[in-house]
């Protein structure tokens, strides 16, 4: 087992861990918030927009079972990467779409990928690539969101249509 760290941000963390918890050779998906100049957040601080912090999922994966390229792939295809501090009705700097890096040869990887892509995109993608820093794990209750409340409306209306997409699209990294 080859364990490798890839740390995302893609407006609601609830979105982005409900998918990714169920990638094939994703071995942990984690909310919580990073990026900003505070130590320790909370929830409600993040919501204020002043912190300077992403909500964010970290992400721990086999690469021998899923690669980077294979994640990033998903990640673009289940939020919008051309509008900044924002996705659908969640607006803010906490909701921006980004990626965190722990070393160069990462950051080259993830910038490779976002420049093979961007003709897929009638505007520029606006993804942040940034490197990684202290990152902060989200409050219990917003762990394991979607599985634990997948019958609540946000569930059914925001999260449920990205999880559907990524199963029709990406069917071979079902886990």
């Amino acid at each position: 087992m080859t364990k490798e760290r890839l740390v995302l941000g893609g407006g609601c963390f609830w979105c982005v861990e409900g998918v990714f918890s169920n990638v094939k050779g994703v071995l942990t998906a984690i909310s919580g918030y990073t990026g900003g100049q505070i130590a320790n957040p909370s929830y409600e601080s993040i919501c204020t927009g002043t912190t300077g912090h992403a909500e964010i999922v970290d992400i721990i994966y086999d690469a021998d079972i899923v690669t980077l390229s294979e994640l990033l792939d998903i990640f673009f295809v289940i939020h919008d990467p051309t509008t900044l501090n924002r996705q659908g009705a969640d607006s803010g700097t906490q909701y921006r779409s980004v990626i965190y890096y722990e070393n160069e040869k990462s950051q080259i990887d993830i910038e490779e990928f976002i420049q093979s892509i961007q003709g897929n995109f009638r505007t520029k993608i606006v993804t942040e690539v940034s490197e990684l820093g202290s990152v902060y794990q989200a409050e219990a209750y917003h762990q394991n969101y979607y599985k634990l409340n997948s019958s609540a409306g946000y569930c059914q209306a925001v999260i449920a249509p990205k999880l559907q997409k990524f199963m029709t699209k990406f069917p071979q990294n079902l886990g």
